[in-house]
């Protein structure tokens, strides 16, 4: 949980009035402010001391902040203790961090403490992300078809709470620190003549939402990790690098959000080009075109002779790897990487060429004398 001392990061006393608070942010923020501050680190200072400064220089939030330090939760809305967590009315801001004892404005800079009570955790619906998994095939597996079953770490739904991130609502409230707009405003118009400056709010992490009771299983995320295992079925005809997707078995969303895929991708080691191989193809293909040059010449020269050394060379490098790589997939990979490295010698000899013209024409060039 974020436990930041808001009091501290702007060097001011607990005590401390509006106008204390705004001279110590004016000049920390005039020190740290990116136009002025080069350091690596001043941009991420500058946004430390404005959200230290938005909270505290509003009497509300700063009231909730207080309470939330002393371990009141209800202290800023002068109710003392409630007797739930819903207290505070139709609105619910009584109650976004009661009976939890946690930190607020913790939504965006940390992890919450699994199996701890906190208060209110950003409610943020994202879709999970893919998981690929990478499958060594043989050529009989991948000329028949094969079905192979494969273990691997995710996030899965939270059992707890069944994904939703809350124990007891079945839906997110309104952010109490921005209002739903899921910024905060911080007045600048003391400083550089800047204005109001919008900061991404703290407490929902700018989705203008917020979970009041977190699951103590998932933090208020809806998922936890796990160890899972599934079957992934590659039809006949694939090669190595073609995918097979397996839909929702990816990475769950966070809070009911939709999951990702399981992605299975096929490794033939027969078929795949790369390391000594596709450096050989590469540099044959880089030095042919120097190879034609040398031929146009009508004899072999030394220049033929250097040209012909690194063709050799990738020549070798490309035998050493025919016995294990038996596959007409492997031989076409390695044309494109001749290819490749034989376009871009190319560019290179025809400037030689243009630049041999032009030069060569300095030398025939009939003088007149009058």
């Amino acid at each position: 949980m974020n436990e930041k001392d808001y009091y501290a990061i702007l060097g001011v006393s607990k005590d401390a009035d509006k106008r204390e608070i705004q001279k110590a942010f004016q000049q920390k923020a005039r020190k740290l402010h990116p136009d002025v501050n080069k350091a690596p680190d001043a941009e991420e200072k500058f946004k430390e001391v404005s959200e230290a400064y938005a909270v505290l220089s509003d009497e509300q939030k700063r009231a909730r902040y207080d309470a939330m330090r002393s371990g009141n939760p209800y202290a800023a809305y002068g109710g003392g203790q409630a007797s739930s967590p819903y207290a505070g009315g139709a609105s619910g801001r009584g109650g976004y961090y009661g009976g939890f004892g946690g930190f607020p404005f913790g939504g965006m800079w940390s992890e919450p403490r699994r199996g701890s009570h906190q208060g209110a955790q950003a409610f943020n619906p994202e879709e999970g992300a893919d998981v690929v998994v990478d499958v060594d095939l043989t050529p009989d597996q991948v000329k028949n078809g094969v079905r192979k079953g494969v273990k691997y770490r995710r996030y899965e739904p939270c059992g707890h709470c069944h994904g939703s991130g809350s124990v007891s609502s079945d839906h997110a409230h309104v952010c109490p620190s921005c209002g739903g707009t899921g910024a905060m405003g911080v007045d600048m118009s003391f400083l550089f003549g800047g204005g109001v400056f919008q900061m991404v709010c703290p407490e929902c992490n700018g989705s203008g939402k917020v979970i009041n009771d977190p699951c103590p299983d998932c933090g208020g995320s809806g998922r936890t990790k796990v160890m899972s295992e599934a079957v992934i079925e590659f039809p006949a005809g694939m090669h190595d690098g073609d995918t097979v997707r397996v839909c929702g078995m990816g990475h769950a969303g966070t809070n009911g959000a939709a999951a990702g895929d399981l992605v299975g991708r096929a490794r033939v080691a027969a078929e795949r080009l790369d390391g000594r191989a596709q450096r050989g193809f590469n540099i044959m293909g880089m030095a042919a075109p120097f190879l034609l040059l040398a031929a146009l010449g009508g004899a072999m020269t030394l220049f033929a002779l250097i040209c012909l050394i690194p063709f050799v060379f990738g020549l070798a490098q490309v035998l050493r790897e025919v016995p294990s790589h038996r596959s007409m997939v492997w031989l076409k990979r390695g044309f494109k990487a001749f290819l490749n490295g034989f376009l871009n010698a190319l560019f290179y000899v025809v400037i030689i060429l243009w630049f041999v013209s032009c030069t060569s024409g300095l030398y025939y060039r009939p003088m007149y004398f009058w």
